[in-house]
């Protein structure tokens, strides 16, 4: 198969106008989903515990325990479009992810379906660090869902965890586990230098635990509506006072301030349409890095 071909098949066109409502949606879903997870899963350092990870159907929890010990693990299903939730007693249960789902429904189909098994776990039922304020319980205004956006989404997740993956080889420290943040629906990467960062006095307990060493963070997102464009990322916390002046590459990346720091950016399409997109963005990630 071409390169080209390749690229065609591995990264789709993901324009954020064509989905942001199903965007919207499923992002309110996966941070209720991950709200489950953070409520059956002990805690680990940055946060680690309460993330999403992609997997060969799409996103997953991975393994979680109820109170009574019992396993299990919570699984959005992009090829047969379900949420399926399956024990290590062998259970297995599932309901449809369909076009006029809404966040209301979905949150009362999950609860009810893990009540029927036993292991139904309570979370804060609001959204977090989003635009959208209304409760989880009452939000029958978004219930999009275009089944082959989600699919492209999906791809583009799974192409680029694998170029993560590979980068995060590169580095002989610690790192984090390339994993997806519900509560930017971000697919993340971090580098820890290995020193303490100075404490954030302005800070609540989350940005307190998530920048408490030196850290440079990469990855992916879909875009926002500060980003207009599904874009590749990179931050550096504390940030160098010159850290803006520093080159990048591919020749389309470019420093960005967002949140008064500075973000350095990819678009996706020009990865995309690079003639080797694995390169690119590797290039990027290690220019963003040096």
């Amino acid at each position: 198969m071409s390169t080209t071909a390749r690229t065609r098949r591995e990264l789709p066109e993901l324009p954020l106008t064509g989905w942001e409502e199903t965007k919207q949606t499923l992002h309110l879903w996966a941070q209720i989903v991950g709200k489950v997870r953070m409520a059956s899963t002990a805690p680990r350092n940055h946060w680690w515990h309460v993330t999403l990870y992609v997997d060969v159907r799409g996103l997953t929890t991975r393994r979680m325990h109820a109170q009574d010990g019992v396993a299990f693990e919570i699984d959005f299903d992009f090829v047969d479009h379900r949420l399926v939730i399956s024990t290590n007693r062998g259970e297995v249960e599932s309901f449809a992810l369909v076009d006029g789902l809404s966040v209301a429904e979905f949150d009362e189909r999950l609860h009810a379906t893990l009540a029927g098994l036993g292991i139904d776990v309570a979370i804060r039922e609001e959204p977090y660090r989003v635009p959208v304020t209304t409760p989880f319980p009452e939000d029958r205004e978004h219930a999009s869902y275009d089944r082959d956006a989600v699919e492209r989404f999906w791809h583009v997740l799974e192409w680029t965890d694998g170029v993560l993956e590979e980068f995060a080889g590169w580095y002989c420290g610690k790192t984090s586990p390339v994993h997806l943040f519900w509560h930017g629906l971000d697919l993340a990467l971090t580098r820890f230098g290995g020193a303490r960062a100075p404490a954030l006095p302005e800070a609540g307990p989350v940005d307190q635990e998530t920048y408490s060493h030196e850290v440079v963070s990469c990855g992916f997102w879909a875009g926002d509506e500060n980003v207009r464009e599904p874009s590749f990322y990179s931050y550096t916390a504390p940030e160098p006072a010159d850290l803006r002046q520093q080159p990048l590459h591919p020749a389309e990346a470019f420093w960005s301030e967002q949140g008064g720091g500075s973000l350095a950016l990819l678009p996706y399409d020009a990865v995309r349409g690079a003639s080797d997109p694995r390169a690119a963005l590797l290039a990027f990630l290690e220019s963003a890095y040096r």
